[in-house]
């Protein structure tokens, strides 16, 4: 299964930085990944609902740890790149 498209949609709040919308062989897609930052740095949340209990549950993950990683790279990837574009030129060049 390959990654053929990442598409982020930065947020400007506190913890949630951005949605991922990620593309698997041109033909199946999975909404609403979530970037989220912690104290150990950025973080890869998949899709999830609310359960009656009041927990959450996965709607999709990944099942290996390798693709786990290749996702997780390839989502921040996207994201650090729409962050750079999202700076005003010139600003952040030692920030």
């Amino acid at each position: 299964m390959q990654i053929t498209e990442v598409r982020v949609h930065l947020r400007n709040e506190d913890k949630l930085k951005a949605f991922a919308t990620v593309t698997f062989d041109h033909c199946f897609v999975v909404r609403n990944m979530k970037v989220i930052v912690s104290d150990k740095g950025l973080i890869l949340c998949m899709p999830s609902r609310k359960m009656p209990d009041g927990s959450y549950k996965d709607v999709a993950h990944p099942i290996t740890v390798e693709f786990r990683s290749e996702l997780e790279k390839a989502v921040f990837a996207c994201y650090e790149a729409e962050v750079r574009k999202a700076k005003p030129a010139g600003a952040g060049a030692d920030s």
